[in-house]
């Protein structure tokens, strides 16, 4: 692997997390824990730690999330739980995240928790797609005592966070241990399944004899941008660029293949954390790279961390601009862009320029089912009771798919409410047969 794409914020040593641990003021009404969309109980996690008993805070998180060492890496701390630590209003919050992510490590490296598995008897379900939602409801599901299966299209679960999430910011190392917890728990995985595809569907499934199936796709396809010049050579998908780089770190493919190269002059179009991404790993691939955003700096959906970062990094950025026409040679290569910003319209050049404005499902597992139903939008249309399930009976959804393109953790956090729904689901759908077959026998 590269050099330049180790990790930028190095984890706490033991001494210093439990320094900063005891710096908490364990509040009567903590606000860090009603900032955390997954409700983490973080001032008893953090008092543990105060007192340096790792495997009690790690106890205490596991309670609520199931995936802590990714969490405390890449969530928006200072929008959610930091944000709101009342010691941040002298601007020294808590540093909740990287105390999260230091529990969970050194439970990982000490190998501390072993938890129990429970006897899978409640009930057979399946989850397509092993990203934070899929692994959230395979955690919580499995915990209470579901046999529970993960279909993976890929070769290697994890989803955006395995491909997605460059590895500076995330490690890889860390979502394979984190997955491993997730297998011990008695998860079983289909790697190379892609549903939807070669027969595999939520029929088929089905008629394996599982009784709920939930969708975790994400939203696979990125959005194009309908301008003059989007077919040319040299204009991509951010989402391509990430997962090639990765990609390659892990060795899985040349140097070759990732597209950009040292000198070249690279354009990130967009203002959100893919952006961000895409920006800060063209920039240690040697490009002299420039993000592009409509909107002002204060409108910008990405966290304020990444931004700061990227600029620290050498990352351009121009504002309130749209790139309205991209400009070729005569072989169908990019040369260029028309820009219209605040001082009116001008031609820059670049060698490349990634796309980063946004998603939408893939209509592969819909598409082939029945009873699906979608809005216009493609994303899938989801019911209160129970909570998650789909037009379908038994079929339920969460994350991206559903919500739009959101953070990690809100996706756990709506995994984490279908979990409950699926559990009812099962559950009632198991007490009607067996009081059926009890009236049969009369």
């Amino acid at each position: 692997m590269d050099n330049k794409f180790k990790v930028v914020h190095h984890p706490f040593t033991p001494l210093e997390a439990i320094t900063e641990a005891k710096r908490c003021l364990r509040c009567k009404v903590p606000q860090c824990v009603k900032g955390c969309p997954i409700g983490n109980h973080i001032p008893d996690f953090v008092h543990e730690l105060s007192k340096g008993n790792m495997g009690s805070a790690m106890k205490i998180i596991n309670e609520t999330s199931n995936l802590p060492a990714i969490c405390g890496r890449v969530c928006p701390h200072e929008k959610q739980c930091q944000g709101h630590c009342v010691m941040n209003r002298k601007g020294k919050p808590i540093q909740i995240g990287r105390l999260e992510a230091f529990v969970a490590d050194f439970d990982t490296n000490m190998k501390l928790t072993r938890e129990p598995m429970l006897q899978k008897t409640r009930g057979k379900v399946a989850v397509i797609g092993s990203g934070p939602a899929g692994l959230t409801v395979a955690g919580d599901l499995s915990r209470q005592g579901f046999a529970v299966t993960i279909f993976e299209g890929q070769e290697e679960p994890g989803g955006v966070l395995m491909y997605g999430i460059p590895e500076y910011r995330l490690p890889k190392d860390v979502v394979r241990k984190e997955i491993d917890k997730i297998a011990a728990l008695g998860v079983d995985f289909r790697l190379n399944v892609l549903v939807g595809k070669n027969g595999v569907t939520i029929d088929s499934i089905f008629a394996e004899g599982f009784d709920a199936i939930f969708m975790a796709t994400g939203t696979a396809l990125p959005r194009q941008m309908k301008v003059p010049g989007s077919k040319l050579r040299g204009v991509s998908q951010s989402v391509y660029l990430l997962h090639n780089v990765n990609a390659f770190n892990e060795g899985a493919i040349g140097r070759d293949m990732v597209p950009v190269n040292a000198g070249e002059k690279v354009a990130v179009i967009g203002g959100g954390n893919v952006a961000m991404d895409a920006a800060r790993t063209a920039i240690r691939l040697g490009a002299d790279t420039t993000v592009i955003y409509r909107k002002t700096q204060e409108d910008m959906p990405a966290i304020q961390s990444e931004y700061d970062d990227a600029v620290k990094e050498g990352v351009k950025f121009v504002w309130q601009t749209n790139a309205v026409e991209f400009l070729g040679d005569e072989n169908g290569n990019l040369k260029a862009a028309r820009l219209v910003g605040p001082d009116g319209e001008t031609v820059e050049p670049f060698d490349r320029v990634f796309l980063a404005i946004g998603s939408r499902p893939a209509s592969r597992i819909v598409s082939t089912t029945n009873g699906i139903d979608v809005d216009e939008n493609g994303y899938v249309i989801v019911k209160d009771r129970p909570y998650g399930m789909t037009t379908r009976s038994g079929v339920f959804a969460a994350g991206d798919v559903v919500h739009r393109p959101q953070t990690v953790v809100m996706a756990m956090k709506a995994a984490k409410d279908v979990a409950v729904g699926i559990a009812q689901y099962v559950d009632a759908i198991k007490l009607i047969n067996d009081i059926g077959m009890k009236i049969e026998e009369k």
